[in-house]
């Protein structure tokens, strides 16, 4: 059976879904954090990207909010996504992110801004130069770079992949052992700056290896897979959490190149992420919130002028197919778009963002019932996302959350 699709009005009487952004739970829209504290409270800024996406600005974003420090934030083009705006580079003129004003003061690079940090708001449990932590920060850098080795740099010699992948299990079998040797799941005796530190590369090496070289990093390590769990406990951390989609290919421009071992389960799980079941994917493993579809509605419904008008298809052609998609998510009933339509759907399932414009468990929703749809239409599939940059990603539209 099939159904008409929802006008506008009809699928915007179907969501209430709202956040308190300013003082409620950690969000990427957010232009102002207060912790139902003031204004007049504030002593920094945070500079980060449009797009939720720079490792560096998370683990700044992550512990102001686990610290619930008032703070505004500014948000910024990164490189690789267009053109840095003129205000930034006369503040930072690196143009590099993250960077913080503090009582006036801009610090750059992200160590330096989690010390001073540190200096005025105290540590996060224990702190960046504390003998414990210090080995747990060099332990971090020798992950990131058996990582970078294996999935940035395309295997030219005989066994040069297989050595690549054995360097980083050795790696992390080191970080198996830092966690098995703390008596609950984080990295030190509670959560820490350490945690802080490990989440920005580690949730993109899940991702990335995953995609890339058919390697799941969260079930193939238990004591990972039990910090994942317990990261994943945290609001804060929810909030700032993205999905293997956005990573795998917002990572190519940022890394300079990651590189395909080609193997079978390496093609089967290329597939899973890009064109479902992205419920089977080892992303996330916290029970999806009653409210995940109502999310995704609410943030179509504010964007989707924008939404509309940046997707190649004609306007009203994509407008019906995407309240046919809506619809189907909303009420699970089956609605068929306008012919020709394949392309278009399938070209906005490819550019939702995580956490930029909802959470992992929205986006899924909203990703399934859009290939849902673009199926009765055709299996045509979209250009693909570009590799060397992002451009096809306009910050303009995303500065107001």
């Amino acid at each position: 059976m099939t159904t008409d699709p929802l006008t506008w009005q009809q699928l915007e009487d179907l969501t209430d879904f709202e956040i308190d952004i300013i003082n409620g739970s950690t969000n990427s829209q957010a232009t102002l954090r207060l912790f139902g504290k003031t204004e007049a409270d504030i002593r920094v800024t945070l500079f980060r990207d449009n797009h939720a996406w720079c490792p560096y600005c998370q683990k700044i974003w992550l512990w102001l909010e686990e610290k619930q420090i008032p703070y505004r934030v500014r948000k910024v083009t990164m490189f690789c996504y267009g053109k840095k705006e003129s205000w930034y580079k006369r503040k930072v003129p690196s143009g590099m992110l993250p960077a913080i004003e503090l009582d006036g003061q801009i610090i750059t690079e992200s160590d330096d801004i989690l010390i001073a940090l540190e200096g005025v708001y105290s540590s996060l449990y224990l702190g960046m130069q504390d003998p414990k932590v210090l080995p747990l920060r060099q332990l971090e850098r020798l992950l990131f770079r058996a990582w970078c080795s294996w999935l940035c740099y395309r295997a030219i010699f005989p066994g040069q992949e297989k050595g690549n992948r054995q360097q980083f299990i050795e790696t992390v079998a080191m970080v198996e052992q830092a966690l098995d040797s703390t008596p609950g799941a984080y990295f030190l005796e509670e959560f820490s700056t350490a945690d802080v530190i490990f989440t920005p590369y580690v949730e993109r090496m899940n991702a990335s290896l995953f995609y890339y070289k058919g390697y799941s990093l969260r079930e193939e390590n238990p004591h990972l897979s039990a910090w994942f769990d317990a990261m994943e406990s945290r609001a804060t951390y929810r909030g700032t959490q993205s999905d293997f989609h956005t990573h795998v290919h917002d990572l190519p421009p940022q890394m300079g190149g990651c590189y395909s071992n080609g193997e079978s389960q390496t093609l089967l799980n290329q597939e899973k992420v890009d064109r479902g079941s992205w419920f089977s994917l080892p992303d996330v493993t916290y029970p999806e919130p009653e409210n995940s579809r109502t999310e995704a509605l609410q943030r179509v419904i504010k964007h989707r002028e924008n939404i509309i008008k940046v997707n190649p298809a004609d306007n009203q052609l994509f407008d019906e197919a995407l309240r046919c998609a809506l619809t189907n998510m909303m009420t699970e009933e089956t609605c068929t778009p306008p012919p020709g339509s394949d392309v278009a759907l399938r070209y906005l399932r490819d550019r939702i963002s995580v956490p930029r414009d909802m959470s992992i468990y929205a986006a899924k929703r909203l990703r399934e019932s859009l290939e849902k749809t673009a199926t009765l239409a055709g299996d045509r599939q979209p250009e693909p996302i570009p590799i060397r940059h992002r451009y096809d990603q306009n910050p303009v539209n995303f500065v107001n959350g």
